[in-house]
């Protein structure tokens, strides 16, 4: 059965930029050591359509903008002008009052061979210019993603950085009581929308991570009462286990080029790290002590690993180059840190922190320095980064509370966003962007 097909867009991504584009515009500037950053308020127009698609479609641009924390789209009461025809420049006038810095205009309309045509303008509306315009062509149930695609080019254009909207999120949804907890691999929309379950039995599945090339994902599963890594077509729903390993396997992940998966193999007592081909299917050991090493995370260039070991006493943040050598210790502060996950600009590693009875989510530089906690609370853990770098996904299970739920934060650690999912959720790994 196929359980995941990827949204195959045409994008007649035509310009259009017409006689007011100019290229000039003052951008956001993003600086992750600021303490808040001012949202850029954006007013963002119903598409004209003639069955109130276009609505939904801006609703979901409009969503997307400001749950990253950079836009805050303007209330659509204070609107002054009524865009009759997206194509015309619009009375900047009507929007510099309002204080609308910037200025969304668009339509969806429905070709003669029933695909959507979906196009958009952003505008500055201080500087009386458009910025830049595109539109696209797809199926009408692939509206969303069209939506989120806009959502990114918006985005790109006034931060100068890509966008993160297009991609999806695997996860482990839970459902029943807490004593016979039902754990199923999902992949929704990095918006909490279009969730479909990747697997449906009573065998308890962990750590899940997508592959580079978007079109498989790694996990644990308890089948059969032995714990295995399986590799997961998500076109075609076909699986395989990556190999059969004495003792127990955690935390599979990928090589940035998609050819290994790293993973820790417990055998005697302890657990070290190993690296395997999936090719020739040989396997390569990383480390070698009678400590617990496990989590371990490539950088994105493939030239280093970050992983967690209690070798010291306590586990800790370490790294080593990606044939094992050079192993050295990278968190000193109080507490234990496990989870380490490399940023994917390079410039950070995530991690959880536990400390002062509490469960935190943080980040460090690469070298252990600059050590900075984004969130705390009674129980967090699992983060997994945004493909561009800025926004963390975790899981948090808060007291009292009947399961866990998914999260998103930002660098800033002050924009902190619910992910409702229809059940309870855990375990979020964050696609790359989608072609």
């Amino acid at each position: 059965m196929k359980i995941f097909s990827p949204i195959r867009l045409v994008l007649a991504v035509a310009a259009l930029m017409s006689v007011f584009s100019a290229p000039a515009f003052a951008r956001v500037e993003i600086n992750i050591n600021k303490g808040n950053v001012e949202p850029l308020p954006i007013a963002i127009t119903d598409f004209m359509s003639g069955d109130g698609i276009g609505a939904q479609v801006s609703a979901v641009i409009a969503a997307d903008l400001q749950r990253s924390g950079l836009f805050a789209p303007v209330n659509k009461s204070a609107f002054i002008e009524k865009i009759a025809n997206p194509d015309q420049q619009p009375r900047f006038e009507d929007w510099k009052v309002i204080n609308a810095q910037a200025l969304v205009t668009g339509r969806v309309t429905r070709e003669s061979d029933g695909r959507l045509r979906a196009e958009f303008r952003l505008w500055d509306t201080f500087a009386g210019q458009q910025m830049t315009g595109q539109q696209f062509f797809t199926q009408p149930e692939n509206w969303r993603r069209v939506a989120h695609i806009i959502a990114d080019a918006i985005y790109e254009r006034v931060t100068g950085e890509k966008g993160y909207f297009d991609t999806r999120v695997v996860f482990v949804s839970e459902s029943g009581p807490k004593t016979a907890r039902k754990r199923q691999l999902s992949i929704m929309d990095q918006d909490g929308f279009n969730v479909r379950n990747l697997t449906n039995s009573n065998d308890i599945v962990l750590t899940p991570r997508f592959s580079p090339n978007r079109q498989e994902v790694t996990y644990m599963s308890f089948e059969g009462q032995q714990p295995r890594v399986y590799l997961l077509q998500l076109e075609t729903g076909q699986r395989e286990v990556v190999g059969n390993f004495p003792g127990m396997t955690f935390s599979p992940r990928f090589s940035p080029d998609g050819q290994k998966v790293i993973m820790s193999l417990q055998q005697d007592g302890n657990a070290n790290i190993y690296t395997m081909d999936l090719r020739s299917r040989t396997t390569t050991r990383l480390t070698n002590t009678s400590a617990i090493d496990t989590a371990p995370s490539f950088s994105p260039d493939g030239q280093r690993v970050a992983f967690e070991s209690d070798r010291g006493g306590r586990q800790q943040i370490y790294v080593m180059n990606a044939d094992g050598s050079g192993q050295q210790r990278l968190s000193f502060g109080d507490g234990s840190y496990s989870t380490p996950v490399w940023s994917p600009r390079g410039d950070l590693i995530a991690f959880t922190k536990q400390s002062g009875g509490k469960f935190s989510i943080g980040v460090m530089k690469t070298d252990g320095s600059g050590e900075r906690i984004l969130t705390s609370g009674f129980h967090n853990e699992g983060p997994t980064w945004a493909p561009n770098g800025r926004v963390l996904m975790f899981f948090r299970q808060n007291a009292g509370a009947g399961g866990p739920q998914l999260y998103s934060i930002d660098l800033t650690g002050y924009n902190e966003q619910l992910i409702k999912t229809p059940t309870f959720a855990s375990d979020p790994a964050w696609s790359p962007l989608l072609d």
